[in-house]
């Protein structure tokens, strides 16, 4: 199976992959990102738009005697409508980490392939 995927970026809590054709071999726009146990799969625009909302998640954080508690009283926006998700600090944390991971080695990817065409 690790051949029929690409790999972008992972943390302890989670990974960032494209899908490969199997005929072809070459990867799907839309990239999976899968942590605790949920999969999203999104586009680079929505993942962009999925960074945003840790972001905003991240300064209404709540009062600091919460922080160091394990319940998972931040509520995250997601990129589907329909979706929120409940995490604590250090689920937010690792998320976000995943989330901008997978971005910056999306960025770097475009950006190598664009000087070696050159």
């Amino acid at each position: 199976m690790e051949n029929d995927i690409y790999k972008i970026y992972h943390n302890s809590f989670g990974i960032s992959f494209q899908w490969m054709h199997s005929e072809s071999k070459k990867r799907h726009k839309k990239i999976q990102i899968v942590f605790r146990n949920m999969g999203f799969y999104l586009s680079k625009n929505e993942i962009k738009e999925f960074y945003n909302c840790i972001y905003h998640a991240k300064q209404s954080q709540p009062c600091s005697c919460c922080k160091d508690c394990d319940s998972r009283n931040i509520l995250v926006r997601t990129p589907s409508d329909k979706v929120d998700i409940a995490l604590n600090t250090e689920e937010l944390t690792q998320v976000e980490d995943l989330i901008k991971g997978t971005l910056f080695q999306l960025d770097l990817d475009n950006y190598l392939h664009s000087l070696c065409k050159n």
